[in-house]
Parts: structure tokens; C-alpha cells; sequence
């Protein structure tokens, strides 16, 4: 913790800041709020971080007693917030609270990453209003090059995975879109439906799933915060 340096205060918020200001610890901590407890899972939260610099936050979150690590069978480790780190919950929601009311919507679709997109989707998603039968839900992006414009959405049981290769099962449904409307829709500044009117979003398939796509899509945890810029 020695190279981050000390504020040299001994007010709380200083001592907290030593802790969770530097680059990227807010968001390793928001992925583990959000039930990551895989390295791999992680990884996929925080897409555009190295593997050496998420090792290197959770061994300082562990070292500040913000994080717990339990051994699996197989000799890897899982991830867990200690009762400290459960306790950083109102904290971390609360910034993505702030932003949601105070950041321009501009602002926000700046910054499109479609493999963070699909990552949060996939655990956002209401899986009780799809089929109990396995469903594979595909969305395109025409933008972008091939290894990022297809990604499939595979439900059965209750369980979601997420491939980013055909996973060669019968497809339900296909939905087409720019990543950055999909963006929108999913943070809560649009609707399917009004994309789907502006020609942004075209649905195939499945006319139930995709009438109800929705509902089960499973949109932002801040999507119902009060914008009070736009």
C-alpha cells in the first residue's frame, strides 16, 4: 500500500480515499458487489484491464481487509467481500446514483465497450420471463469489426451464459443493432421500442420473446434514478 502514499490526515474520508481512489479499485469492488467471485469473471467485468494490475487491487483490497479469499476444489480461489467490503454497497451504488442524475447521457455513450455491455446484460437479465427450455438469443452489431459484432445469449434453467462464438444451438432470436443504441437502451435513456421506431433496432424470431424483450432484458441497476441533466 506504500506506493499509493498517504494523505497524511486523519480524517476518515483521507483514510478511505488511500484505499479505494486509485485506478480501477472502485470497480474492482463494483464487480464483486455485482456477485464476481471468479478471477475470470473479473476479468470479463473489467474488460479493458490488465490481469496483472487485477491481481495486484485484489491483494491490496485483501491487504486493507476489504476482500476475503476462499480455495475451491479445483486449487484456484474465489473472491469475496468481507463484512468491511459488503459495507462499501450504499457507497458504490451511490456514485453510480450521482452519475446517473448529474452526467450527461452524451457523456455516458462515449465510452461503448460491447463485451462490458454483454457481460452486464447477461447478468441482469430476468431469466423467470424466458423459456425453462434452453433459448439463444443473438445480437449483432454491424459496426463493429468480426471479433466483436456477434455475441449469443444462451438461457436454460435458469442459468445464463454468454459466448462471443456461435454456440451452434437453434437460435430464438436475433436482435440487430448499433452498440450504441443497445447502450442506451440498457442504461435507460431509450426503449426498445423507440429504437425499433427510429429504425436503430431491427427483432427476428421468436414474436413472443421478442414482444416481451423488454421485460426480460434486464436493464441498468441505476435505470430508475432521476436524470436531472440529459
Amino acid at each position: 500500500m506504500e506506493e499509493r502514499g498517504s494523505y497524511g490526515q486523519f480524517c476518515p474520508v483521507s483514510m478511505a480515499s488511500e484505499i479505494l481512489c486509485s485506478r480501477w479499485t472502485t470497480l474492482v469492488v463494483r464487480e464483486l458487489l455485482c456477485g464476481s467471485t471468479r478471477f475470470s469473471d473479473l476479468r470479463r467485468g473489467l474488460p479493458k484491464m490488465s490481469p496483472a494490475l487485477l491481481s495486484k487491487r485484489l491483494k491490496e483490497l485483501r491487504a486493507a481487509g476489504v476482500v476475503v479469499t476462499l480455495p475451491r476444489a479445483n486449487g484456484s480461489v474465489e473472491y469475496r467481500l468481507s463484512e468491511a467490503g459488503e459495507e462499501l454497497r450504499p457507497l458504490i451504488m451511490g456514485l453510480g446514483k450521482w452519475a446517473q442524475r448529474w452526467m450527461e447521457s452524451r457523456l455516458s455513450l462515449k465510452n461503448l465497450d460491447p463485451s462490458l455491455l454483454m457481460w452486464d446484460m447477461r447478468r441482469s437479465l430476468n431469466v423467470k420471463l424466458l423459456p425453462e427450455r434452453r433459448c439463444m438469443i443473438q445480437f449483432l452489431y454491424s459496426e463493429l469489426p468480426p471479433s466483436q459484432k456477434s455475441w449469443w445469449l444462451v438461457t436454460e434453467g435458469g442459468t445464463v451464459d454468454l459466448c462471443n462464438f456461435d454456440p451452434g444451438h437453434e437460435l430464438d432470436l436475433l436482435v440487430t443493432s448499433s452498440l450504441r443504441s443497445m447502450t442506451a437502451i440498457w442504461m435507460g435513456l431509450t426503449t426498445i421500442k423507440q429504437e425499433a421506431a427510429n429504425g436503430q433496432l431491427q427483432i427476428e424470431g421468436d414474436p413472443a420473446l421478442a414482444q416481451s424483450m423488454q421485460q426480460w432484458l434486464g436493464l441498468s441497476a441505476f435505470v430508475h434514478e432521476p436524470r436531472r441533466v440529459q
